[in-house]
């Protein structure tokens, strides 16, 4: 009953496969130039529906997003993000590294989206070509974001549209990018580029990967100094073709979406037991794959005492305990319904 996190989860079989094939392949050409990266990279254009759209695979998300945005700022500019969002939060210092310097503005809003008003007011200051200010360049959106929701197209496309007016960039941060397009029920060129997304970092590691995202430019222009930084910043691998090998096996017969629509039944499965529950209550819509809920005591502690593992969450209101729980491709249903009876037998003993 491990619903921590999908960073937890195994690999997937196929994309083991794919690696041991790739291996037993012998020797190919280094950096990117092999026949695996080459598919890819036409893999993504099919599905993206973008002939011209240039793909770069990198092995952390950290490393995708922190890149893409490199290109997108100067050293001297600002990146408008939700403050929940996974560079501002679980990155460190890497976005400032890698950008040289550029500044995160947090933009807040409800349920991890951030707020297309004040978006667009605060991209609406004086503060363009004042060398007193950071100079705004990028804006990145998480998709499904940090709270587990998932923007649609319009929501996209209206940040878009503000961002774009001024001149700026537009960053996707999918590192459940399958999982949001799963809910969403549309095409991935709707929910990316055809909305008005520059550049998104497409992730796989959170989805049956072992280590594996990709950069996914949509302007080629925009990924001009890509390449560049990527070596200075140590992450041009020689073997490209293991990274290249997942992403394959990945992006062919669906099975990234198949990965995506099982970890998101997971969590309407449990969704659909907890909410029956005396005491329970969900902080967010759960479009995803990702639950935040609040627990009584004496059901979490039953949990806990079983063996399931999940993690504490901040809840706004006194008193209350609140928890994220985390599903995932290989989440077994038997765990999911293991978890639901033991929580069940609490409430009935409270």
């Amino acid at each position: 009953m491990n619903f921590r996190s999908d960073n937890e989860a195994g690999v997937h079989p196929s994309i083991l496969e794919a690696v041991s094939r790739a291996f037993a392949s012998g020797s190919a050409p280094s950096y990117g130039t092999d026949q695996w990266t080459q598919r890819v990279e036409r893999r993504l254009r099919e599905i993206f529906e973008k002939p011209d759209l240039l793909a770069y695979p990198v092995a952390t998300g950290t490393a995708a997003n922190v890149l893409a945005l490199s290109c997108c700022t100067p050293s001297w500019g600002a990146i408008y993000c939700h403050p929940e969002a996974h560079i501002n939060v679980d990155e460190a210092n890497a976005p400032e590294f890698y950008t040289a310097g550029a500044k995160l503005v947090p933009i807040p809003g409800p349920a991890g989206k951030m707020d297309l008003k004040k978006l667009a007011d605060t991209l609406a200051q004086p503060v363009y070509e004042v060398v007193h200010h950071p100079q705004p360049a990028a804006v990145s959106v998480t998709q499904a974001t940090e709270c587990g929701t998932a923007y649609d197209p319009d929501e996209i496309a209206a940040i878009a549209s503000t961002t774009h007016r001024h001149g700026l960039k537009l960053h996707m941060d999918g590192a459940r990018f399958a999982n949001a397009l799963s809910y969403v029920g549309c095409s991935a060129a709707e929910m990316s580029w055809r909305a008005g997304v520059d550049v998104l970092s497409l992730g796989a590691t959170k989805n049956g990967a072992m280590a594996a995202e990709v950069v996914v430019f949509f302007e080629p222009e925009l990924a001009r100094t890509f390449e560049f930084r990527r070596k200075r910043g140590g992450h041009l691998f020689s073997k490209m073709r293991f990274l290249s090998a997942q992403l394959e096996a990945y992006l062919s017969d669906g099975l990234w979406l198949g990965n995506a629509r099982h970890a998101n039944a997971m969590a309407r499965r449990l969704v659909a037991g907890l909410t029956t529950m005396k005491g329970t209550q969900l902080l967010y819509p759960v479009d995803a794959n990702e639950i935040f809920v609040i627990l009584p005591s004496p059901m979490h502690d039953a949990l806990q005492d079983a063996g399931a593992q999940y993690h504490p969450w901040p809840s706004d209101r006194p008193g209350e305990r609140a928890f994220r729980l985390v599903t995932a491709f290989d989440t077994d249903p038997a765990d999911v319904d293991k978890f639901l009876s033991i929580a069940k037998g609490a409430a009935k003993a409270a």
